[in-house]
């Protein structure tokens, strides 16, 4: 074996404080069902010369090897993913006086930031010995899983909504997953897949419901970090369905911390559609969890979302960060997207285009101000999407 230089240690459930060994497959906590962290022996990181060494390291998410899950480098299935740029948008109207910039996911591998979950949990996958793995998806995850399988060698099954765009599940079909359409949105898919799955010997890959698709979200943090030269930005405005990525950049922030590499992390704002805003609703309540969202509608196929798993781990990140959530249009969400587009050149998928529109709203409530710098996270990219269609879905 290879070694990576990992320094994890244990997988901790943060609601009953179970603790395992990370040495064979699990998904939730055994004893309560809550959502399991990865954690870190820190102190056998010497944080001077693993900046140095990670400096030197080639421009993928691996380059943070020591705070990834995978111990063995050879299990590592990778594509080239991370480290996508940061773009400086210049004067945005509708936030006067902020400085606006832009993470691009959208240029990763299978386009979007799902790949850099998927990377890290496919891996552990074949390095703990699974064979096959499934998801429930509303199209990025499962294209990711069926790509990061196929490099890993191991068999998938992506459960899309039946709503799901052919040119979606044609894409994960390509790649050898099995693909499956089942019901309307991605909790009925995930209800579906759990039945069909169960007593197959298939492993779950599902948000929050194992320990690593996290830890590869939590390189979002790791870049932001370091692209910004230790130097973060103020805010931080992120789409949020199934909330993952908001945790794996608090986790970042939270270890990055702990080494005594950061002093002050960022606020975090989770946007989400109006026709599904289970998050914001809960954030606004000062709710401990997140109640399902009826009747749940957006033209964004990620930020259909009415019920995310472990949701109190979500509100848990944006709290800590002193944050808030704000809920936007589909017509605003596709008139960002076109701005996005004509006024900086950037093509992003309406997922992606949903932080840009929340920039007026939290500008009008004080919630981003004058001479601060704000990023927005662009989580996909515009390229399966055509901004006439959309238009001609929002109806009169």
């Amino acid at each position: 074996m290879s070694a990576t230089g990992s320094v994890l240690a244990s997988l901790d459930c943060r609601a009953c404080c179970t603790s395992l060994a990370p040495d064979r497959p699990v998904g939730t906590c055994p004893t309560c069902g809550h959502t399991l962290f990865a954690s870190y022996a820190l102190d056998r990181i010497d944080r001077g010369r693993w900046r140095e060494a990670v400096a030197r390291r080639p421009t993928s998410l691996w380059r943070y090897a020591e705070l990834l899950p995978v111990r063995d480098a050879g299990a590592i299935a990778t594509l080239g993913e991370g480290m996508s740029p940061i773009v400086a948008l210049g004067p945005v109207a509708e936030a006067p006086g902020v400085s606006v910039v832009a993470k691009d996911d959208g240029g990763l591998p299978t386009g979007s930031f799902k790949a850099r979950g998927m990377a890290v949990a496919v891996s552990c996958a074949k390095e703990l010995g699974l064979t096959e793995l499934f998801v429930p998806s509303a199209g990025n995850a499962g294209v990711a899983l069926a790509a990061y399988g196929a490099r890993a060698g191991l068999a998938t099954r992506i459960y899309l909504p039946e709503a799901t765009s052919a040119a979606v599940a044609d894409r994960a079909a390509t790649y050898g997953a099995g693909v499956v359409r089942v019901g309307r949105t991605i909790r009925e898919a995930g209800e579906a897949a759990r039945t069909a799955e169960r007593g197959r010997g298939s492993f779950d890959v599902s948000t929050l419901r194992e320990p690593y698709r996290v830890e590869g979200k939590k390189t979002m943090g790791l870049e932001i970090f370091e692209q910004s030269a230790g130097s973060l930005p103020d805010a931080i405005v992120y789409p949020t369905g199934g909330g993952t990525g908001l945790v794996g950049m608090q986790k970042a922030f939270d270890e990055l911390r702990a080494l005594g590499l950061l002093e002050r992390s960022p606020r975090l704002y989770a946007v989400q559609a109006e026709g599904c805003a289970p998050v914001v609703r809960a954030l606004e309540a000062g709710a401990a969890t997140v109640a399902p969202w009826a009747d749940a509608r957006t033209l964004a196929p990620g930020l259909l979302v009415p019920a995310p798993f472990a949701s109190e781990r979500i509100l848990e990140a944006v709290r800590q960060s002193g944050g808030a959530g704000v809920a936007v249009s589909d017509r605003a969400i596709v008139t960002a997207l076109r701005r996005l587009a004509s006024r900086h050149g950037v093509s992003v998928s309406p997922e992606a285009a949903a932080p840009y529109a929340a920039l007026g709203p939290l500008a009008a409530r004080g919630w981003i101000r004058p001479g601060e710098t704000v990023l927005l996270y662009l989580t996909g990219s515009g390229l399966p999407f055509s901004a006439v269609d959309l238009e001609g879905s929002l109806g009169p």
